[in-house]
């Protein structure tokens, strides 16, 4: 992503921002240090992204922490993750929480472990009533296994007789989704130069802006949301409309 004058705080910002960060192994390995250096480091991106998400305006931040495929990394770098989530739970989110952002976590719980998921419902539930910034965090998460879920969940409520199969549409099927109370991402950033979804929020991005930086995530700041900001503001969103 090139350099860019920072956002125009005359234009709307994006409400919903979502990102998938890449390059932490890539960051440590440049540097002779372990995996799980980087991830410490992305940790800290993360933590100053999401103030300066609130700091902008921005009401909806979602970040891709673990996706369901990322059970097939080495079983010693997936303890360290889950070593790391515990901290970041118990500190990070705690801090966050109590200047007034609200937490959420979207993602298959069950694989996770019982003192996780704990740590989830005690931070979801001290902060449903905040009123800053909306932080979800998708954990263990993959787009296809969420709309195969909602479709699954349908069925078993047409077999119940609670919806005839005429009934759905594009309004109830996002209503099975574990997004159902946010607005789809405006903007999704990913870094490290990668430029696919990776199976991140796939019914969510139908019309979401892409934007794709070089920048590794542990040196993704302030100044690179901004930058991400502005050019999505140079956009013109059609929604399959034609242009002039």
């Amino acid at each position: 992503m090139a350099l860019a004058p920072a956002f125009d705080d005359s234009i709307a910002v994006p409400t919903h921002v979502a990102i998938i960060m890449d390059g932490n192994g890539r960051w440590a390995r440049a540097r002779g240090l372990p995996r799980i250096a980087g991830h410490r480091q992305g940790a800290e991106a993360v933590r100053s992204t999401v103030r300066a998400c609130s700091d902008l305006g921005i009401s909806y931040l979602t970040i891709y922490a673990f996706s369901s495929e990322n059970w097939k990394r080495p079983a010693s770098e997936v303890d360290d993750l889950m070593g790391l989530l515990r901290l970041y739970i118990r500190r990070e989110l705690v801090d966050l929480g109590r200047e007034g952002v609200r937490i959420r976590f979207i993602g298959d719980r069950s694989r996770l472990d019982t003192d996780i998921n704990r740590l989830i419902s005690e931070s979801e539930q001290s902060t449903m009533n905040n009123k800053g910034l909306i932080f979800t965090v998708a954990l263990n998460y993959g787009g296809r296994q969420e709309i195969l879920e909602a479709a699954r969940v349908f069925a078993q409520n047409v077999r119940d007789g609670k919806h005839e199969a005429g009934d759905m549409d594009e309004q109830l099927f996002e209503s099975y989704l574990q997004s159902k109370d946010m607005p789809d991402p405006d903007l999704l950033i990913r870094t490290s130069g990668e430029q696919r979804l990776s199976n991140f929020l796939l019914w969510q991005s139908a019309y979401t802006e892409f934007l794709f930086t070089a920048t590794l995530w542990p040196d993704f700041t302030r100044e690179h949301l901004e930058q991400a900001v502005h050019e999505y503001q140079r956009r013109e969103r059609r929604y399959g409309g034609s242009g002039d």
